[in-house]
């Protein structure tokens, strides 16, 4: 692969093939030119990969099979404080998918998880004929249907109702066929957690248990993938890049329009449960994470804000504060109120504050292809 020049060049100095793992693992110290700092990358990546990205995947897997016990009890049990459960554990399990769409390669991808989890807009006039013309669901054949009638909108819909006038969903507004639609939607669901989880840890084909775990190809990054650690860094902050583009560019601003004339609330994901800046904020937060290598909290661990370091450590400082900053701006802009994002892009002050937010995530955008990215250029495979 070739990237373009950059004035902060990259160059591979030298190939340590190390003693542990097998004989195909090897160490690379990248030297970044002209500071002629050295950063070796294999404590990095080992805590991106196992520390930020498989225990996100984890955590994902363990919220939903909460979220599948919540929905179970709704269905045996249909009342207001089984169904606060399960809206609750439907928040819970949102929170880590929406942080791990910084890193959304690999498996998530290749196994379509992404469209089988999260598609949007939810096919709301299908889910609705679904639930008049048959007397029941299962697993089994709810995993048949398009990934437009399942996934988190879906069982979103089914547990918080439209979201027009509130999210404010009461078990007496809930049918039977409901219930156990939303159940058998988050049995399906948890099978693919399931799944994403195993294709990084234990085999990335679940066709092929004797394919390697996705996290080896990184941790390894001697393969048909990743042919050295520079493009596993160069994988991960293209991640970062994508979900900052699509939350400023895609999430916020394609409903917030160009004036308050022309705003699509049509264009608000996890809008009937009024979720959506709490979405916005955890994809920011994921980015954080990527970039802090600090994984639900964690501290003094190996993140890309460090290979940066080496570069420049006046950029490092400016990028890890404008991802703050850009967090900030996503949860000031409900206000005093805690207006909805669906709510907001239709009121006049909100939108004020809806721009400064889209403002910061350009910044932080360009921040880290124009400074970020380019530590990675003019590097030949």
């Amino acid at each position: 692969m070739i990237f373009k020049k950059s004035l902060l060049a990259v160059a591979i100095s030298a190939l340590v093939l190390t003693g542990c793992g097998s004989s195909s693992s090897k160490e690379e110290v990248i030297v970044v030119e002209p500071t002629g700092f050295s950063f070796t990358a294999t404590e990095m990546i080992t805590n991106l990969t196992n520390d930020v990205i498989v225990a996100g995947y984890q955590n994902l897997n363990d919220e939903a099979a909460d979220f599948l016990l919540a929905t179970q009890n709704l269905v045996n049990t249909p009342t207001e404080e089984n169904l606060a459960a399960a809206q609750q554990a439907w928040k819970d399990v949102r929170v880590p998918w929406e942080q791990g769409e910084s890193h959304i390669f690999g498996p998530v991808d290749a196994l379509s998880i992404d469209p089988h989890l999260d598609t949007w807009p939810l096919n709301t006039s299908d889910l609705q004929a679904l639930l008049d013309s048959q007397i029941g669901f299962s697993a089994d054949e709810l995993k048949t249907f398009n990934d437009d009638v399942q996934g988190f909108h879906t069982m979103e819909f089914l547990l918080f109702g439209d979201g027009v006038a509130d999210n404010d969903k009461s078990i007496g507004e809930m049918t039977i066929l409901e219930r156990e639609y939303l159940s058998a939607a988050a049995e399906v669901f948890k099978t693919y957690t399931q799944t994403l989880f195993d294709a990084w840890s234990v085999a990335n084909d679940p066709n092929d248990t004797n394919s390697p775990a996705y996290k080896d190809l990184l941790l390894t990054a001697n393969n048909d993938v990743y042919a050295s650690q520079l493009g596993v860094v160069e994988e991960l902050i293209n991640g970062m890049i994508g979900i900052v583009d699509e939350v400023g560019n895609g999430k916020i601003a394609e409903p917030f329009g160009s004036s308050i004339d022309n705003i699509d609330t049509t264009k608000v994901e996890s809008q009937y449960s009024w979720n959506s800046l709490a979405d916005f904020t955890d994809n920011i937060r994921g980015v954080q994470n990527v970039y802090r290598g600090e994984f639900a909290e964690q501290a003094d661990k190996a993140g890309i804000i460090d290979f940066i370091n080496a570069a420049d450590a006046d950029i490092a400082s400016r990028v890890d504060t404008e991802i703050a900053d850009s967090i900030a701006a996503i949860k000031a802009i409900a206000g005093n109120t805690d207006l909805p994002f669906r709510q907001a892009i239709n009121d006049a002050d909100a939108r004020v504050r809806i721009q400064a937010a889209i403002d910061a995530l350009t910044t932080l955008q360009t921040s880290l292809e124009n400074d970020v990215l380019t530590k990675l250029q003019d590097w030949q495979q």
